[in-house]
Order: structure tokens, then C-alpha cells, then sequence
């Protein structure tokens, strides 16, 4: 028979046994991210901002129950990752290349063509993992801090970061509002990196880890058939990509117990896309970017309209001249009117909110000078030409501004600003912009935009 002390050591023994056979089965890549000037609340800053950018841009799917499914799937996701607890959205570019792209601080894009390519669920989860990787080991903002130290005075650098001036510290690299910035093309090693952490993520959600394998392996077949080779672009394929992840998968211990594989939601989901209409026409590269070019000029504004309907707005705008977003940032422009990944021709319509100082509210004036401040900021060639011009927008107070800039499509550009508050106090303003030498062609769309514009 065992002494009192003597069982209690057996079982002190089997609880360290079970401790070290579980360290020793779970001996995982030990990942961090790498040198960076920037705080992780700066990365959530950078990411919302850039974020607000590409929805003005990209062609966000607008499907409800799709939706809800990848942001759904993401967030479960993401509440596995290690390091900070950033606010990630997840979100559908409705573009039929296989892709994806994340943001600084969790803004996460996920092409169509990327769930149709999946055979299930842990395939398509294995390239979100992917991307949350990219968001925890802070490979955006590590690129950033690269380039600015390469470009920034040593004298000015702290200046500039300590104030939290995240707009200031792009638009100095020059990637603040053009949607080339979004589209980071990460190093092998980082790409690496975000392979061995998505492992680590599915494994821990109790995914069957394969499936990034999977993925990989099938968009490396068709890849040859050229459909695939935008994600390997902007996602450059590590050596060993493959075995990388499958040896990672032995360090965490083998698959996880009863791993999951797929869900009748994925293939309700799959099948949905599969039976909406066709999406829009992808940029010359075949990316999520909206119509790109270098030769030739749009198509003057058409004289027939089409109408905007929805969050809380309604207005009209020339029916040859496609959406871009949605929500509280979009654009409205016509085919070649996107140069470069920034607007050259069209309209901007969204949301700003100004800093209050502490107060209930300011005027509209002080309001605009804050946007027309920001954009300066973020645009260090604009020049305001005529400002406070007053007038009225939906049966409420109104401001116009006019400035030059440089423009994507060469020379100069007149950008039309025109600011509101709405009833309950939501500030939006809507840029209009055309090349100097053709915006008495554009400004009568822009003003039938501005004069049909309603609140709801």
C-alpha cells in the first residue's frame, strides 16, 4: 500500500509526465514580429485609413450572408492568434482572381475567386490564417518603418511618428491614398513567417492544417494555366513552401483530435457566389484593383443617370461610371478613370470625422478646413484655389473648396470639394477630380451629383 506522501508524489510524477510530453509534442516555430518604428495602435491606425482607401476603390462584395460567413469564420479565426487583440474585419472583393490581402491591424480582404478555388473549408481558412499571420507579425508596418528610415531625415523621424500622424508619415512615402500601397508584396521570408503562423492558427482553431498545403498545391496547378499566378505575385512563393508547412504541422504534435476539415456553410456559401452575376472586369494586372490604364482617356460623364440608394443617402451620377466600395466611403468612375491605383477622373463621396477639441460640436467651416488640412497632409503637390464658397446640399449649409494637385494621369488636376453636415451631425464630404485641361467637361456631373444628393 502507498503511503499518503507517496501517492501524492505518483501523481505529481503523471501531471509532469503529461506536462512534458505535451511540451515536447507541441514544439512550435517560435514566431515574433520584426523591427518596427511603429506601435501597434499606430498599425490599427494605418490599417483603418488604408482600409477606407481600397473600399473606395475595390469592388466590395455586397452579399449579406456571404458576408457574415467570411467575417464569421475570420474573427473565430483570429481569436486564436497570439500577440495583440487587434479589431479584425473580414471582408469579399468581388473579383474572380485567386488572392487576398490584409492590412496593418486586421483588415482582412478575401477575393471570390479565392472561395470558389477552395474545396473546403480548412482550405479557404488556411488562406485567411495566412493573412492573420501577415497582422501579427506586423509585416506591413515592418515595410513601412523600412522605407521611412530610408527616406526620412534622422531629425525629423521621431517628430513625425510622435505625433501620431499616420496620414503625414505615408503620404511622405507616397503611398497615403493611392491603392498601389495596399498591395504589399512581402519578402519569401516573410511570406514563410505567415505560412508557419496561419499553421500554428488553424491548428489551435482545430482545423486540419492541410489544408493550406492543399490550397497551395492546387493554385500551383493552376497557376500553369495562368488563372492563379496573382496570388504567387503578390504572395512571392517561398522554397520549400510546402514541406515548410507540413514539418510544422509535425511540431505542433500532428493534427489536432478530431480535426476539422469542412461545414455545409462553406459549400452553401461557395454555391451562392457561384449563382450571383459575373463580377466587374479586374485591372490590367487581374487584381482587386478597379479598371487601371496609362493609355487613353474615359468616356466623357453620359447625359442618362443612374441612382445610389443606401446608407442613408440617394443621389444620381452618370450611368457610364461604375461603384467602388460602399458604406461610408465610395467612388464613382468611369471606365480608365482609375491611373495607377488612384482616381483620376470621377467622384469620391464619404464620411469625415473632425476632432471636436472636447466640445459638442464645431462649425463646418472649422470642420472643412480640418478634411482639406488632412488631404493636404496626405497630398503634399494640392493647392487651394478658392475656398468657403457657400451653397446648399440636400437642403442643408454646404461649402465648396477647389484645389489643383498633381494628377495620376499627368500634369495637373482641379479636385471640386464640397462639404456637409447631415441632420445628425455625420459630416460627409464628396470630391469631384479631372484633369485641368478637362474639368469644365466634368464639374456639370459633379454638380448634378451634389444637386440631386438627399438624406434619408
Amino acid at each position: 500500500m502507498l503511503s499518503k506522501n507517496s501517492g501524492f508524489i505518483v501523481i505529481v510524477a503523471l501531471i509532469l509526465a503529461v506536462a512534458l510530453g505535451a511540451y515536447a509534442a507541441d514544439s512550435r516555430t517560435k514566431l515574433k514580429p520584426g523591427w518596427n518604428l511603429f506601435s501597434p495602435k499606430q498599425d490599427i491606425d494605418m490599417g483603418r485609413e488604408s482600409a477606407k482607401q481600397a473600399e473606395m476603390q475595390l469592388p466590395i462584395l455586397n452579399d449579406r450572408q456571404a458576408s457574415i460567413y467570411i467575417d464569421t469564420l475570420g474573427k473565430r479565426l483570429a481569436s486564436h492568434a497570439p500577440g495583440e487583440k487587434y479589431p479584425y474585419q473580414f471582408k469579399i472583393v468581388n473579383d474572380t482572381a485567386i488572392n487576398a490581402f490584409a492590412l496593418p491591424g486586421g483588415f482582412i480582404y478575401v477575393n471570390r475567386g479565392a472561395i470558389d478555388a477552395a474545396d473546403s473549408e480548412n482550405q479557404i481558412a488556411g488562406v485567411i490564417a495566412h493573412e492573420i499571420g501577415h497582422v501579427v507579425l506586423r509585416h506591413g508596418t515592418n515595410q513601412v518603418s523600412k522605407a521611412y528610415l530610408a527616406q526620412a531625415p534622422l531629425a525629423i523621424l521621431g517628430g513625425v511618428l510622435g505625433s501620431n500622424s499616420i496620414g503625414s508619415v505615408l503620404g511622405q512615402l507616397g503611398v497615403g491614398f493611392g491603392l498601389n500601397s495596399l498591395f504589399l508584396k512581402y519578402s519569401r521570408d516573410a511570406e514563410t513567417q505567415a505560412d508557419l503562423m496561419g499553421t500554428q492558427i488553424l491548428h489551435d482553431n482545430g482545423y486540419d492544417p492541410k489544408g493550406m498545403v492543399e490550397f497551395f498545391e492546387k493554385i500551383q496547378a493552376e497557376s500553369k494555366g495562368g488563372r492563379a499566378t496573382q496570388f504567387f505575385s503578390d504572395h512571392p512563393n517561398p522554397e520549400n513552401r510546402i514541406s515548410n508547412v507540413q514539418r510544422e504541422i509535425e511540431r505542433l504534435g500532428g493534427l489536432p483530435a478530431n480535426a476539422r476539415r469542412d461545414s455545409p456553410e462553406f459549400h452553401t456559401v461557395k454555391n451562392l457566389l457561384a449563382g450571383l452575376p459575373a463580377p466587374p472586369k479586374s485591372g490590367a494586372r487581374g487584381t482587386t484593383r478597379p479598371s487601371d490604364t496609362r493609355n487613353g482617356k474615359p468616356e466623357p460623364p453620359s447625359a442618362k443617370r443612374a441612382t445610389f440608394s443606401g446608407n442613408g443617402l440617394q443621389f444620381r451620377y452618370p450611368d457610364n461610371w461604375r461603384q467602388y466600395g460602399q458604406g461610408s466611403a465610395m467612388t464613382f468612375a468611369p471606365d480608365s478613370g482609375i491611373v495607377n491605383g488612384a482616381l483620376a477622373y470621377g467622384m469620391m463621396i464619404a464620411e469625415f470625422e473632425p476632432d471636436y477639441h472636447g466640445q459638442g460640436q464645431i462649425s463646418l467651416d472649422e470642420a472643412t478646413d480640418q478634411l482639406v488640412s488632412n488631404l493636404q497632409r496626405s497630398n503634399a503637390n494640392m493647392r487651394v484655389t478658392r475656398s468657403h464658397e457657400r451653397t446648399r446640399v440636400g437642403g442643408q449649409p454646404a461649402l465648396i473648396t477647389e484645389a489643383t494637385n498633381q494628377s495620376p494621369a499627368g500634369g495637373r488636376e482641379t479636385d471640386w470639394i464640397v462639404t456637409t453636415m447631415r441632420p445628425d451631425g455625420t459630416m460627409y464630404y464628396v470630391v469631384g477630380v479631372a484633369p485641368q485641361n478637362e474639368f469644365g467637361t466634368y464639374l456639370r456631373a459633379f454638380e448634378d451629383v451634389v444637386d440631386s444628393l438627399r438624406f434619408r
